[in-house]
């Protein structure tokens, strides 16, 4: 197979009923997922495969039950093709460097899984304490934007920055309420095409995330890791990183820097990767992908049918 690299998705590819085809085809991701509802005591899978919703959306189940049902895929992948070589590159959007650093061999699966659950309930009740947004600006450059932010935060004296750079042209901006509406409306008047508000109540990858990021640098260093084989493109330099220190700063920066996604899909195209296989529930990441260079292959596995066609892939 050509160079390929290995993305897993973040918060908001959660859906009630993932993995559980998988769960029914593959005995290895009937395990994972029985060693998540194990290592965190509770229920994980059925909350995954029956809901509800709300439930499952909630931050300190999303992130935990994302990356179960990630690791799960991954050791489907690896149970079906046994010899498949390992990819040249690993990385992940936001919560998704966790998953990929199970997958570099840097984290422990029941690790992992103990980190993203407390990371979750560190960023939910930071947002608690200071409530914010975010909000997706369709086709304003990275510049415009940053003028934009940093126009509202002397206006309103608060708090607004970029928190994705997703593709050309989708830009996700982070901040308290008062900051971040008065952003939308400079958007809107600079000529972005579309404004949208998302659907959460935390203002992900901003300077709102500092007491979380405080909090979790004590928690990341007391976790025991190893340098990642194969390298991490790191989410907050775009640069690949594999030592353990580098490692540790990255989980507790990104949380309140940007997502440099495009940039580090950028990277990845330089250094030789063609395709990028997209482990774990959703596809928005392959969507992202083809938006950044639609002369690479994308392929989202999630499901039997998509382990259909990385075996058509791999047998290519």
């Amino acid at each position: 197979m050509s160079r390929f690299a290995f993305v897993f998705p973040g918060q908001g590819s959660q859906a009630v009923g993932m993995a559980r085809a998988l769960v029914e085809a593959f005995p290895a991701a009937r395990e994972a997922m029985a060693e998540a509802d194990e290592v965190l005591r509770f229920p994980l899978t059925r909350l995954c495969f029956e809901g509800p919703a709300e439930v499952l959306t909630d931050t300190v189940n999303a992130q935990p039950a994302i990356l179960a049902v990630s690791v799960a895929t991954l050791r489907a992948i690896r149970s079906a093709f046994p010899h498949l070589e390992k990819p040249a590159v690993v990385a992940g959007h936001s919560l998704g460097e966790y998953s990929a650093l199970v997958a570099a061999g840097a984290l422990s699966y029941a690790d992992a899984l103990q980190l993203v659950r407390e990371r979750g309930r560190l960023m939910k009740e930071a947002g608690q304490r200071r409530p914010g947004g975010m909000a997706a600006i369709i086709k304003l450059g990275e510049g415009q934007l940053a003028r934009i932010c940093e126009r509202a935060k002397r206006e309103t004296s608060g708090i607004v920055q970029i928190a994705n750079l997703n593709s050309p042209g989708q830009i996700v901006i982070s901040g308290e309420l008062h900051a971040l509406e008065r952003a939308m409306e400079l958007a809107q008047e600079m000529g972005a095409k579309r404004v949208i508000r998302l659907a959460v109540s935390i203002a992900s990858h901003s300077a709102l995330m500092s007491p979380a990021a405080e909090a979790m640098q004590r928690v990341v260093r007391a976790i025991e890791m190893r340098p990642a084989v194969p390298e991490l493109i790191a989410n907050v330099t775009a640069a690949p990183i594999s030592a353990v220190e580098a490692v540790r700063d990255e989980l507790v920066n990104q949380l309140t820097s940007p997502v440099r996604w495009t940039a580090s899909v950028q990277r990845m195209i330089g250094e030789g990767i063609d395709t990028f296989i997209e482990i774990g529930p959703g596809n928005v990441l392959s969507g992202l992908i083809r938006r950044i260079d639609r002369g690479v292959r994308t392929l989202s596995v999630n499901d039997p049918d998509g382990l259909e066609a990385l075996d058509a892939v791999v047998q290519g």
